[in-house]
């Protein structure tokens, strides 16, 4: 952040949100432990508090510090007036300034604050000391990306860099020339984004990859296997699939597709046809939850078709033992198909013949997981699922690497969900809907946000809720979900889950992902209005997917404001991923 540096004034001058600068007399000067805190355990840390008198009038201001250093301590307790400068809040009907800079009588202030954030541990302090060093020619020196831009209309980036990092005249310097600036900077930041994602597209369709070739009886013999057919649009990104594998270049396409549109099916048959080829598939997972349910349904369609596929699961939990063995399977080429999660990274899981990385749920690993995945194969090919439909725009700007797959129809037979917002008035009903629907052997999610009761916000929660829907439903199992839990403790609560043992599951946003029991169908989402719509498209997906209709509650305890009503509005009209995407 850069400010302008105000020069010294009255405290009547000092505006709540504004940078003032002062000096006055210390009347009251308070240092004290800084409870718990101690400097990488070697030394006490302070919090201080003066109170100074303005020079130039009556008026008082506070002035506050957390975590000094003893040197810091020992300058305050020296001082009887002080020049400060810093922003000023409002603290119990008294101006105050929070962690003010102190101004020496013989420092040269410069014409501009400058604020450098903490990064990676880095202070701004310390950040801003070496930007200081940094002499004037170099700035004019830093080389333009595009010389042929027309400089009339947009600034040099040299002059951007002057302007944000304080080494422009003070006189020119002005909000909207900061904000061109910035806006220079976020141009030149999207740019070089595009350049490397263009040369990074160019490089991988140069290279050379591993040709899989699909006779046509072969495909229709898997088809046929199926106990269903699969959609137009399944059908089309198969077939997408199969000519990247015979192309000689490297596959990298983005299926995206809605929740339960059947991109795990598609998955499974591309799967199959790298493994009778002779050659590895690894499927990586961003939960252990949807890595086990991959396994689950793909062990179970290798027993259907009595194929002679061999699967393993590594997990973060897997016991050494255990993985030792998977290891030393995987390298002899004794496992054909591996599911995991980020172990999957790990320099130690190392592929005989890899062919193809299947990445699910893209958007939570970054490209250079993506590139480290697939070069523990030579020449393998890369094939990517979202259940998160991006908007066009955005999918051009982080993912043009990539080529695109659609699939928008959902497989015959699906019941569909029905959303309602359900407020205050409503509730009654609502409780006596669920109660009806867990009487017909049914089962449902109550989603929180939170997991405890915390200071500063009034969210209801897991663990206080449990004890009340316990009450409100007596006659049925309610359990608890979150992400605090250990693995095998979530494990088993999803085990009774499946097994209908539970009937209410109350759970933080884990179950986003990886949970699939068809016997589910009430999501009911609390403080909805605490989620992204993309997380509540997710979620309203984990109920509706067998042969029984699913039904979404977005549960209100307030009233919302037009805006956040309108947001929920869209998840309580469309269940079309793509138009939400928009």
């Amino acid at each position: 952040r850069i400010h302008r540096t105000p020069k010294t004034q009255s405290f009547t001058f000092a505006q709540i949100g504004g940078l003032f600068r002062g000096r006055g007399k210390i009347i009251h000067c308070q240092i004290s432990p800084a409870f718990g805190r101690r400097f990488k355990g070697k030394f006490i840390m302070f919090n201080g508090h003066l109170v100074i008198k303005d020079d130039q009038g009556p008026e008082t201001i506070s002035l506050r510090w957390f975590n000094l250093y003893p040197n810091q301590k020992k300058q305050l307790e020296a001082m009887s007036e002080i020049e400060f400068l810093g922003t000023v809040q409002d603290y119990r009907a008294q101006k105050q300034i929070v962690n003010p800079q102190i101004i020496a009588p013989e420092s040269h202030l410069t014409d501009y604050l400058i604020e450098y954030p903490t990064i990676n541990k880095v202070s701004g302090n310390y950040t801003k000391k070496y930007i200081e060093q940094i002499p004037n020619q170099l700035w004019d020196n830093i080389s333009p990306t595009l010389p042929q831009i027309d400089y009339e209309h947009v600034l040099k980036l040299s002059e951007a860099f002057k302007i944000l990092h304080g080494r422009y005249p003070v006189e020119n310097f002005s909000p909207d020339l900061k904000s061109k600036a910035e806006e220079r900077l976020a141009y030149e930041e999207f740019l070089q984004d595009q350049l490397k994602i263009l040369t990074r597209r160019k490089y991988i369709k140069r290279k050379d990859a591993t040709k899989f070739v699909v006779p046509e009886k072969i495909l229709k013999k898997y088809l046929t296997e199926l106990p269903f057919a699969l959609t137009d649009d399944q059908t089309k990104v198969l077939h997408e699939i199969i000519e990247d594998l015979g192309s000689g270049h490297p596959m990298m396409r983005m299926i995206q597709g809605d929740v339960g549109c059947g991109k795990t099916i598609v998955a499974f048959i591309v799967a199959r046809i790298i493994s009778e080829q002779g050659k590895q598939v690894a499927l990586m997972c961003p939960t252990e939850a949807l890595a086990q349910q991959h396994y689950k349904s793909f062990q179970e369609l290798i027993e259907k078709f009595e194929l002679k596929i061999k699967i393993g699961l590594l997990l973060g939990s897997t016991k050494a033992k255990e993985k030792k063995e998977i290891l030393k399977n995987l390298i002899n080429g004794e496992i054909h198909l591996l599911i995991g999660t980020h172990s999957l990274f790990q320099d130690s899981v190392q592929f005989q013949n890899l062919g193809l990385a299947i990445i699910d749920e893209q958007h939570k690993f970054g490209v250079e997981q993506r590139l480290k995945l697939v070069a523990k194969g030579s020449g393998a090919h890369c094939l990517i699922m979202t259940a998160t439909p991006i908007p066009r725009t955005l999918s051009l700007a982080h993912y043009g690497d990539l080529d695109m797959s659609f699939i928008r129809t959902m497989p015959a037979g699906r019941k569909g969900i029905k959303t309602r917002i359900t407020e205050v008035v409503n509730y009654d009903k609502y409780l006596q809907f669920v109660a009806t629907r867990l009487s017909q052997g049914e089962q449902a999610y109550f989603v929180f946000p939170a997991i405890e009761e915390s200071e500063t916000t009034d969210l209801k929660n897991v663990k206080e809720s449990i004890d009340k829907y316990k009450k409100l439903f007596p006659q049925f199992k309610v359990e608890m979900l979150h992400g605090q839990m250990k693995a095998d403790e979530k494990e088993a609560v999803l085990e009774l889950f499946y097994q209908k043992k539970i009937h209410i599951l109350v759970s933080t946003s884990v179950i986003e992902v990886g949970i699939n029991n068809p016997n589910a169908t009430i999501m009911s989402i609390y403080h909805p209005e605490r989620f992204g719509l993309s997380s509540l498209h997710q979620l309203r997906g984990r109920v509706g997917r067998g042969e029984k209709p699913g039904f979404c509650f977005l549960v209100l305890d307030r009233e919302l404001s037009p805006e956040a009503k309108e947001r929920l509005k869209v998840i309580e009209n469309s269940t079309d991923g793509f138009i939400i995407a928009e």
